[in-house]
């Protein structure tokens, strides 16, 4: 007769599958906040330097995440092309996470190192001169513009406050780091920095 009422019920039945799902979901998600291997930095993780993360936010704000995920996932086929599969204790330092699902483009969890610094520029400028194929839209506004350096050592402390291990002397010398750089030139320097605390283990 209880069930009954429930049933009849959709406003009561509602509040009660939104309770059910609560519990669910905190009972999923709590623990995982206590768990080393989601909170605590893999062996060898580095903070983004100065020109890395002017660099990730120009990827982010170009709309990169739209094509290309950053997050291999544990099964041969993915590992055998782009390397170890991605864990969580590389990413505790990335606000926001970049993983992302969509792949009309390569994975690029892995791809510092793999190329050149002077391939990464010829590509961005314009993909088609190293992959003729690619339907990769060209960014050559990039190498024109520099970075706004007065802005690099508070973008440095809000992720400090975030919990990223970013001493003092980071953050001063943050601008001197980024200045005269370009846009392009901070891309390039993030992309070589993707995924090196793991790439050589599989």
């Amino acid at each position: 007769m209880q069930h009954e009422a429930i049933e009849k019920n959709i406003g009561l039945m509602g509040i009660l599958i939104i309770i059910v799902i609560s519990f669910g979901g905190l009972a999923e998600i709590v623990p995982l906040f206590f768990l080393k291997d989601t909170t605590e930095p893999v062996a060898g993780l580095k903070p983004y330097t100065a020109l890395q993360l002017e660099g990730r936010d120009i990827y982010i704000r170009e709309g990169c995440t739209t094509c290309h995920s950053q997050m291999i996932r544990p099964f041969r086929a993915e590992t055998e092309r782009y390397g170890h599969y991605s864990v969580a204790g590389e990413h505790v330092w990335e606000h926001p996470f970049l993983w992302g699902s969509k792949r009309t483009g390569p994975d690029l969890a892995r791809v510092g190192g793999r190329y050149s610094d002077e391939w990464h520029r010829v590509h961005l400028i314009n993909p088609r001169d190293v992959v003729p194929e690619s339907n990769m839209p060209a960014f050559p506004w990039l190498e024109h513009k520099l970075i706004d350096s007065e802005l690099t050592p508070e973008k440095l402390k809000a992720f400090k406050f975030l919990g990223v291990p970013y001493t003092d002397e980071d953050i001063a010398g943050a601008s001197a780091a980024v200045e005269g750089k370009t846009e392009l030139d901070a891309v390039v320097a993030y992309l070589q920095a993707l995924g090196l605390a793991l790439k050589d283990k599989r």
